[in-house]
């Protein structure tokens, strides 16, 4: 059975590997980002992989932009029964440097905009009897300096999705979170550069405090949501997978 899937922030990094694994496990995909012109490598990988995808321009954080971006899916795709969640920015700062805009647009983008997209597609899931949403957390979520706002964000997301767990289990609806680690992408990237480090340095020390001795890649991640977005994970739900090569990663 073919469904449709909508992926946040899904231009680069994660959401796009995420996006075209799911393509490839029979889905249609909706690859969303806050510019429609940068989906166009994630879709291109698609179909030409013989796939269904979609570009697709919104803003996660404005209902209105929401509200469109699912209708435009439902009606060129196909209604959306399958949501990951994983658009995201950073705004690192230290507590006493951080301004209310980076607290807001890191909450924004997050947490408001999982709500949106969520209480969107909640309706053709519910409608369909089936669905499944995936809420992208971090390893951040249990504290790290200089990301007061990122933290709180992803640790938002956990009690997010086990509330959707609850709220939307009798209607055949999953939510489980994500929570990866030290994953090498754009974004860890820019953290590097913030500190003032090379980022082949920033990702061998990294590696070196990961007990499987290595950095993780957005493939890693976007196996785990396969695995949640699969027929075979309808027992599990409001749980958070901590993707992170250990426990202390």
């Amino acid at each position: 059975m073919t469904r449709t899937a909508i992926v946040t922030g899904a231009a680069r990094g994660i959401g796009a590997a995420t996006a075209r694994r799911l393509a490839a496990d029979g889905n249609a995909v909706a690859v969303l980002d806050l510019d429609e012109a940068q989906c166009a490598d994630t879709v291109r990988a698609i179909t030409d992989a013989g796939g269904r995808a979609l570009a697709v321009g919104a803003n996660v954080a404005d209902a209105a932009s929401v509200e469109r971006a699912v209708a435009r899916v439902a009606e060129e795709l196909g209604a959306p029964t399958i949501l990951v969640n994983n658009a995201g920015i950073i705004r690192d700062n230290l507590l006493f440097k951080m301004t209310e805009d980076d607290w807001d647009a890191v909450m924004n983008v997050h947490l408001r905009g999982a709500f949106l997209m969520s209480r969107a597609v909640q309706e053709h899931q519910v409608k369909a009897g089936w669905g499944r949403i995936v809420n992208l957390s971090s390893t951040s979520a249990l504290g790290n300096r200089g990301q007061a706002n990122y933290a709180a964000a992803k640790a938002g997301m956990q009690g997010f999705t086990k509330t959707l767990a609850i709220e939307l289990g009798r209607y055949g609806v999953t939510a489980n979170a994500i929570a990866p680690g030290f994953i090498v992408t754009d974004m860890t990237r820019s953290t590097a550069d913030r500190l003032g480090v090379g980022f082949d340095d920033f990702i061998a020390h990294n590696a070196k405090e990961i007990p499987v001795q290595r950095a993780g890649y957005p493939d890693d991640i976007a196996a785990a949501a396969s695995f949640f977005c699969s027929d075979e994970a309808g027992f599990v739900s409001g749980q958070v997978l901590y993707v992170a090569g250990g426990p202390r990663a």
